[in-house]
């Protein structure tokens, strides 16, 4: 078993051993072009090629066509915290609509407030952030400019498993923990971003989904590295873009196409080793404590807790000498998390879980 197999961490996250392969070979020589990936101009021919077909992948897999536009930019997740409110709520009376469920979505909030009128429409505070709205829950606005929220919130492994929000009325959503783990309705959304740093590649580019209706909207009079418009026109080579990034981007989504099968495929089998720990942590009698409502779990985070933070620091301790890594919660919860991105295999899965029967039988 490869030792990547065994990352579980929050992120960056595992990714796939073929891939890393790959890369490695890329390191020392681009095969066809004989130069490292590292030393390659992002104002190359190879290059523009490059994004044009890490751009068509994306398409590939979500069914888009040229109506939408993909972008390949920096920042992460956080810098699309402010750029989405300074392009659209630039205009008298506009508001948009935000949906709170998590640490994430959180921060996202008090962005965007800097930047226009926001409509906080649910508020999961109130609940530890241990469920998800039903729909009737939302105060929605149909006239609001734009409707944000988070698919999959990383801190307590909660996942949205249908489309939110009012038809008429622009859908953007942060997916940097699930984009590309199963399969998506993307065109019934006009704004998707995504870090690579989970599913998709490594930390340092951000994928960004973009309607041309929803772009048309866009303001242009900010700054050239926050304006849509600009990086449109650039293909995503406004200024040195990370190479590298994108050059993994690429061989994860020709992972996906060609050795998975496509996101069907993908998504039974996150489905699959999703329930192998949930199923674990449900028999257990109590020992493990799930964080989220059985219905909003997510199948990429699997948070936990376990009878007292003794126990906790025993079983990271156990997990790491057993050779498991990022098992840890996040700092803001605490307690466990293991994440179950594109790239961690069935078989690590399954490792993991016979380690946590393990571990709860030796204290019984």
């Amino acid at each position: 078993m490869h030792p990547n197999q065994l990352n579980f961490s929050g992120g960056p996250g595992a990714l796939p051993d073929r891939v890393l392969r790959q890369l490695q070979e890329a390191v020392l020589e681009v095969p066809g072009v004989g130069l490292s990936i590292l030393g390659i101009s992002h104002r190359s021919d190879w290059f523009k090629a490059l994004v044009e077909q890490a751009e068509s992948q994306v398409k590939q897999l979500l069914g888009l066509d040229s109506a939408h536009h993909v972008l390949f930019l920096q920042g992460g997740a956080t810098q699309q915290f402010s750029m989405v409110p300074m392009a659209f709520l630039n205009r008298p009376g506009s508001q948009a609509d935000y949906l709170t469920t998590g640490y994430w979505s959180q921060k996202a909030l008090v962005d965007a407030r800097q930047q226009g009128a926001i409509q906080q429409v649910w508020e999961g505070q109130d609940n530890g952030y241990t469920r998800l709205p039903q729909p009737e829950e939302l105060r929605l606005n149909p006239k609001a400019t734009y409707f944000h929220y988070v698919s999959n919130e990383t801190v307590e492994g909660l996942q949205h498993h249908q489309v939110l929000g009012l038809e008429g009325v622009p859908r953007v959503c942060d997916m940097s923990s699930d984009f590309l783990s199963r399969p998506l309705h993307a065109d019934r959304f006009d704004l998707i971003y995504a870090h690579a740093q989970k599913n998709l590649g490594p930390a340092g580019v951000t994928v960004v989904v973009m309607s041309d209706d929803l772009l048309q909207k866009a303001q242009r009079n900010v700054p050239g590295f926050l304006n849509y418009h600009t990086q449109i026109d650039a293909h995503s080579n406004f200024n040195t873009p990370p190479v590298l990034a994108i050059y993994v981007v690429h061989l994860v989504l020709r992972w996906l196409q060609e050795e998975v099968g496509g996101l069907v495929r993908m998504g039974q089998l996150n489905q699959t080793k999703a329930q192998h720990l949930y199923q674990v942590i449900d028999q257990s009698g109590g020992f493990y404590q799930g964080r989220a409502h059985a219905a909003d779990r997510s199948l990429m985070n699997v948070c936990f807790r376990l009878p007292s933070t003794e126990l906790e620091a025993q079983f990271l301790t156990q997990a790491s000498a057993a050779g498991f890594t990022g098992l840890a919660g996040h700092r803001s919860t605490g307690g466990l998390r293991a994440s179950l991105y594109n790239g961690v295999t069935l078989e690590a899965t399954l490792v993991l879980a016979e380690f946590m029967r393990h571990f709860q039988h030796a204290r019984a």
